[in-house]
């Protein structure tokens, strides 16, 4: 395929940069690249039980005894904590104006710290387990304990910024006034120096479920997702999307949908996303007739979204399999038709528009032939399908997106467009090194959140009162519920909302009887809206800066154009039908209504009523579409669960509201014919 017929070409792909981190020299990136291949190696050798495979092969050829050493889950983590701390220190700055080329030596001995810290406890490990060293530990343990509690703080302030940093280092010193603090959020007290060790030496800490699932699930699905970007996945998914819908209307606009989509799964965080993606889809919207505002609007939404997209969804779900102790699988499953609602919803949305709007697509002759895409690029659905297969059939969560790299690195191999060679492998491991090591300096910090919350008991308490307070009502508590999700999600990042809402808000939801999974998936999603939202938005933000709009309105933009992901939520706790869950004719009645529900209801927003035509722009016009989205709202809402109404009853409920509003747009349709 030559590179005329491209609609992106490889050296369009920005690469994947953190934005934040230090241009490192020789030195340091071989430094670096130490540290993180080893952390890189250790997770490899846990994960695969490589000690047992190394016994194996030894009695194989006849030694005797062992040869494998077996790590424990405590001395696993304990390295990987201190391998991935000292990289945070050499590769993200201490303050955003640093000097980016050189690595000062007040970074150098926190990072020199770090691994003499990791060494300590890799000594002590087995003591630390056998003698419960978080309730009884030597004083000189409890004083280092102090020094991690610190370097794990300052590597989260450097990789999730000021405000992760100011609600760990307040909840993490919560147990010292447990007892001193408001009834309603009261736990039992510690002590600094217990408080240090229990932080450190426990295992609802440190070590807690951020941090066991960062190590035993989401190392590989970072390191799989990587090797897509660098082994030109990002340029076959985009000039896919280009060769299905670029000509079609609007064709730009569902490209950024169908790319963002597959590549926030990718990613894994909307900013990402929109630095990635919409820097190429952006401005082709633009190129065709979309406003500056709409154009980032709908790049914030889409790559929003993609987070929410199996089957690689963001840390927030592994996360909360280990929570729910489920199999991630089930997590993806559980999200596939909440996520594809949101999308067809984003679709008919910007369908609509343009067909309301009269924009057309990009000429046919500029765009690539499907096949020719194909043919270039196969293999990275190949990679795909292996990794789903293993997931669903094998079983081998964590072991699956290790399969489907090294698939993926051999048969780029194969690829004379795209084909790996060292200095890009280099680069490809350095990003994915530098990847790993932001996200676990976040997720050690938002560990000490648990660990304060669990240790003194406040968890229980809060829950309680939470209960009192509504009454039991599930309503008010759902309510409730969603707007702390959206308040943290403004303040920390969803994984930290949502952890922290896991703990104080899940069981007072549970209690009331409603089902774990779609109480966990609620407070994921609630998290994820403030990315669209404004005041904050920083998705949409993000978006207005590429676009040249102003972010206040392309912020209010993409709130409109997700509107239907702050219903979602509701509606798949109100029946977990949504989520795959329940009897196949109750989930296939469930699908029917939600899908025609969002049709009628993005018509409704955008003035567009599919085989129908555009709403007129007078009074009756806006009457019909108030009907219309009141309809599919109601359509969309599931029946046969917490709504007390049957699908008959909300489907008569619904046509009464929608029914009026569609012959209205029919009507005024054939009378503008006529007139004509």
């Amino acid at each position: 395929m030559s590179d005329q017929k491209m609609a992106v070409k490889e050296d369009d792909i920005p690469d994947v940069d953190l934005k934040r981190t230090r241009t490192l020299n020789p030195f340091w990136q071989v430094v670096v690249t130490i540290i993180g291949s080893l952390a890189i190696f250790l997770s490899i050798y846990q994960i695969f039980k490589l000690d047992s495979r190394l016994n194996e092969i030894w009695q194989f050829l006849g030694g005797e005894g062992k040869i494998g050493y077996t790590l424990l889950v405590n001395e696993y983590l304990y390295a990987l904590v201190g391998l991935m701390l000292a990289t945070v220190y050499i590769v993200f700055p201490t303050y955003g104006s640093q000097r980016r080329d050189r690595v000062p030596l007040y970074d150098v001995i926190p990072a020199l710290l770090a691994l003499g810290v990791t060494f300590y406890l890799l000594a002590n490990s087995l003591q630390i387990q056998e003698q419960a060293w978080e309730y009884v530990a030597p004083e000189w343990a409890q004083w280092m304990a102090v020094l991690v509690w610190a370097l794990v703080i300052e590597a989260g302030r450097r990789t999730g910024g000021w405000p992760i940093f100011t609600i760990v280092l307040l909840i993490s010193l919560y147990p010292l006034v447990a007892d001193q603090v408001p009834q309603v959020i009261q736990g039992a007290p510690m002590g600094f120096l217990d408080t240090a060790a229990f932080h450190v030496y426990s295992i609802e800490s440190l070590l807690g479920i951020p941090m066991r699932a960062f190590g035993l699930l989401v190392f590989g699905f970072l390191a799989f997702g990587m090797a897509l970007v660098y082994t030109g996945a990002g340029l076959f998914f985009i000039n896919f999307a280009f060769a299905l819908l670029g000509h079609v209307r609007g064709g730009p606009a569902k490209v950024a949908i169908f790319s963002s989509g597959l590549f926030g799964s990718m990613s894994g965080g909307p900013i990402t996303n929109v630095l990635t993606t919409g820097t190429l889809t952006i401005p082709a919207m633009r190129r065709i007739g979309f406003s500056a505002k709409y154009a980032g609007g709908i790049e914030a939404c889409a790559s929003t979204g993609g987070v929410l997209m199996p089957p690689i969804m963001g840390a927030t779900a592994f996360v909360m399999a280990d929570f729910l102790q489920v199999r991630y699988v089930d997590v993806a499953v559980a999200a596939i038709v909440p996520s594809l609602l949101y999308y067809f919803g984003l679709f008919v949305q910007i369908d609509s528009y343009a067909a309301r709007n009269k924009i057309q697509g990009l000429p046919k002759h500029e765009m690539p032939h499907i096949l020719d895409v194909l043919k270039d690029g196969w293999y990275y659905i190949f990679a795909f399908a292996v990794l789903v297969f293993m997931l669903v059939f094998l079983l081998q969560e964590a072991r699956a997106p290790f399969y489907a790299t090294a698939l993926l690195l051999i048969l780029n191999q194969f690829s004379a467009r795209h084909r790996m060679d060292w200095t890009k492998f280099y680069k490809f491991l350095q990003a994915t090194i530098f990847l790993l090591a932001e996200l676990a300096g976040i997720l050690a910090a938002i560990g000490l959140i648990v660990g304060a919350v669990v240790g003194t008991g406040m968890a229980g308490s809060v829950t309680n009162d939470l209960v009192y307070i509504a009454g039991n009502n599930v309503f008010i508590l759902l309510l409730m519920g969603a707007l702390t999700s959206f308040i943290l999600g403004i303040g920390m990042t969803v994984t930290a909302a949502y952890i922290f809402l896991a703990i104080i808000l899940a069981p007072a939801l549970i209690r009331a009887g409603l089902d774990p999974m779609p109480v966990h998936m609620f407070m994921l999603y609630w998290g994820m809206l403030s990315f669209i939202t404004p005041p904050v938005a920083l998705a949409a933000f993000a978006a207005a800066s590429v676009a040249n709009a102003r972010p206040m309105e392309t912020g209010f933009e993409a709130m409109r154009l997700g509107t239907i992901i702050y219903f979602i939520p509701f509606f798949f706790v109100f029946n977990p039908a949504l989520l795959l869950q329940g009897e196949t004719s109750e989930i296939l009645v469930v699908l029917a209504t939600a899908f025609t529900g969002v049709l009628l209801l993005a018509s409704g927003l955008q003035g567009y009523l599919m085989l129908a035509g555009t709403v007129p722009r007078n009074a009756i016009g806006w009457l019909a579409r108030v009907l219309m989205i009141i309809g599919g709202l109601v359509l969309a809402a599931p029946g046969g669960g917490m709504l007390g109404m049957g699908h008959g009853q909300l489907t008569v409920l619904a046509a009464a509201f929608a029914a009026p509003g569609v012959l209205i747009v029919v009507m005024a349709r054939r009378l503008a014919a006529r007139s004509a």
